[in-house]
């Protein structure tokens, strides 16, 4: 089971009812934040959680709304007894941005690892899930993320014995080790089945629409858009600042066959953004107007 948070639903600052765009995904025992604006860890506190369990932290981009809250989370991580390292990745900046930023955060008990990033695209391995940034089109360098976990297909006991492996083998084949044993040679796919589906998550803020986002998107059993806008007469603000409107978003969804989509990062300006949900729900109809808190547990299919 995956648990994901959406710990805060604005953009550009924040307001009394509506934290910055934040996302947590919980994985065995792991967390994941991507980005962190300012009020991140007092939306974590909110639910009664600590950010101790965070490993690992994603910056989609540089601007003060996605990366403002940093000091202050790394301080509340300290404070809380970790001593494990955490691992930030970024695009190109990312030393640079995090260095200036621990300028109120020197010290801390635990190791920060950052990963710096450039290109179209680039994928990590860590903590049981492949994690895969892709760049969008926003007023400065910016990336979306997927986050996917495999799933391997059932150990076949039946092809085990019909092969004649012998017993002691058979966890080690599960865990996809290739075995020698004399001049006899056991592979994987001896005793396992197709592979199983998996889940993938994919997030994204702060762009225009552009084919990376459906093609990483694709399939997606939940994919968070940025719905800055809903209005019709804000569409060429959106243009001009790079941003996505609601309804743009949710064509993003229908394209790329999602489960389901939430909206995030809305314009302060927008009140109450579920005012705009039939319009969008006519475009995708799996669609979500979030509020801070939104939480969804992701269950393997059997």
């Amino acid at each position: 089971m995956v648990d994901v948070t959406l710990l805060g639903t604005g953009g550009m600052m924040p307001l009394p009812y509506r934290w910055l765009t934040s996302l947590m995904v919980r994985y065995n025992g792991s967390s994941l934040l991507i980005d962190c604006g300012e009020g991140t860890q007092i939306a974590m506190r909110g639910r009664g959680w600590s950010p101790n369990p965070i490993d690992v932290i994603c910056l989609t981009h540089y601007h003060a709304d996605h990366v403002s809250g940093l000091p202050g989370l790394l301080l509340d991580m300290a404070n809380s007894d970790r001593t494990a390292p955490v691992t930030i990745i970024g695009p190109k900046g990312l030393e640079r941005v995090v260095g200036g930023l621990r300028v109120i955060a020197p010290e801390l008990p635990f190791e920060v690892i950052l990963k710096e990033f450039s290109g179209n695209e680039e994928t990590f391995e860590m903590f049981g899930y492949r994690l895969k940034a892709f760049r969008v089109n926003h007023s400065v360098t910016c990336y979306g993320y997927t986050f996917e976990i495999d799933r391997a297909g059932r150990f076949d006991k039946d092809a085990a014995l019909s092969a004649g492996i012998p017993l002691g083998f058979w966890s080690r084949l599960q865990n996809g080790e290739t075995i020698t044993d004399g001049d006899r040679t056991y592979v994987p796919s001896m005793v396992m089945g197709p592979d199983r589906k998996g889940i993938k998550i994919t997030y994204c803020t702060d762009t225009r629409p552009v084919p990376a986002i459906t093609e990483n998107a694709m399939g997606s059993d939940l994919c968070i858009l940025e719905g800055m806008y809903g209005d019709a007469e804000d569409a060429a603000k959106a243009l001009k600042k790079k941003h996505m409107t609601m309804q743009e978003a949710a064509g993003i969804a229908a394209e790329a066959n999602v489960k389901e989509l939430w909206l995030t990062h809305f314009s302060p300006s927008m009140g109450r953004a579920e005012r705009y949900a039939g319009e969008v729900k006519s475009i995708f109809p799996g669609t979500v107007i979030p509020k801070d808190g939104e939480t969804r547990d992701l269950m393997f299919d059997e």
